[in-house]
């Protein structure tokens, strides 16, 4: 059906527990995990045949299958194990948890090239750039399966300092504080790219890192200052403008 239809890449993930949706009352479904369901998927474009062993007749799906991985889940121990496993059953590439702890990530890689996983499929360091500090918090406390390292939110703190504070914009007239609210996103903004070309730029020095993987949540625009900072791409080109 989805290669039919024209897709070519195809994700395979387990999912969050239904208990983070909303429908937390629906019951599990242990049928596939996201490691047997690579194999199937493989098998059905290497071998054309379905999980039941029958023979696909016509056209198979000739998909470029990806997996995702969580260096930061617990046990730590066993997730570069885990990503080995995820290369073997027919992952072609594996995206990470947004990284926002580096030294953790550099151990997690340093295991996976011992592995020699990073032979075996392309790892691209996901990375997303900081908003707001509201954001940074979110992620740091609310988003499961993911570590900020404090120094972040102490330099989204620090961006705003010297601008009026959000109890200053409430009695100010609605002009001014349309442009004191509009100063603080800026500020926020532009220190949350600059943490995300850092990582991307200690990312590009990992040995087994292939590429990134770039979620600007809800922020497409900030990818293109992000890519043109970091020169990221094969067909990076500097003289190139924004539309």
């Amino acid at each position: 059906g989805a290669y039919a239809l024209g897709c070519r890449n195809l994700l395979c993930l387990t999912g969050d527990h239904q208990t983070f949706g909303n429908h937390p009352q629906s019951k599990n479904v242990h049928d596939l995990d996201s490691i047997s369901l690579l194999q199937a998927v493989r098998d059905m474009r290497d071998q054309k045949v379905f999980q039941c062993g029958e023979k696909i007749k016509g056209q198979e799906p000739r998909f470029f299958l990806g997996a995702a991985a969580n260096p930061f889940a617990d046990p730590f121990e066993f997730r570069p194990y885990r990503l080995a496993k995820k290369a073997a059953a027919g992952a072609d590439f594996i995206q990470t948890q947004i990284i926002f702890n580096v030294p953790k990530f550099q151990e997690f890689m340093r295991r996976v090239v011992d592995l020699g996983a990073h032979e075996k499929t392309y790892i691209l360091a996901g990375v997303a750039p900081i908003k707001s500090l509201g954001g940074a918090k979110y992620m740091a406390t609310k988003v499961p399966g993911m570590e900020v390292d404090p120094e972040y939110i102490t330099r989204m703190e620090n961006a705003t300092k010297g601008l009026p504070t959000i109890a200053e914009i409430k009695a100010m007239e609605p002009k001014e504080a349309a442009e004191a609210r509009k100063a603080r996103q800026q500020a926020a903004e532009t220190a949350g790219i600059g943490i995300c070309v850092e990582i991307i730029n200690e990312c590009k020095k990992i040995e087994g890192v292939a590429g990134v993987h770039i979620m600007a949540i809800e922020w497409e625009q900030a990818v293109d200052s992000i890519v043109s900072q970091t020169q990221i791409g094969p067909k990076y080109d500097p003289s190139r403008q924004a539309a």
